[in-house]
């Protein structure tokens, strides 16, 4: 065998995952760096969905919310997002919500008088 012939044989049995990528620069480490900051700020401004559930229940016992109240909630269920907390409960004036903090929605709402066992929960936030 020639040196060509050879050359052309270990070219095509060397396997694809003992071939290491390329170092990535440092602009595109910075570049990365950046978009991982974006996408974490988008998620701390995203508002707060309500749930048709939870709609028909704060209308069903005439329980409130004005737009200062969601920012309250919101604020609070960034920091229980912060914290690790996936389904926590939110005490708020006289009412209680449980909220699924990674979709940033409030799944149901109830009056104080209904706060008697709660379950399926990791998390509780008293808001004041």
């Amino acid at each position: 065998m020639n040196h060509k012939m050879v050359s052309n044989i270990n070219r095509l049995t060397t396997h694809p995952s003992s071939v290491r990528p390329a170092a990535k620069s440092v602009h595109e480490l910075k570049q990365e760096q950046q978009n991982f900051q974006q996408l974490l700020q988008q998620q701390k401004t995203q508002k707060l969905h309500v749930s048709h559930h939870a709609q028909k229940r704060l209308l069903a016992r005439d329980l409130h919310l004005e737009p200062a109240d969601y920012q309250q909630l919101d604020e609070a269920m960034t920091e229980l997002a912060e914290k690790g907390s996936k389904e926590s409960l939110l005490i708020y004036k006289d009412i209680g919500l449980i909220a699924n903090i990674q979709n940033r929605t409030i799944i149901t709402a109830m009056d104080m008088e209904e706060l008697h066992t709660i379950t399926n929960i990791d998390s509780a936030k008293f808001i004041r």
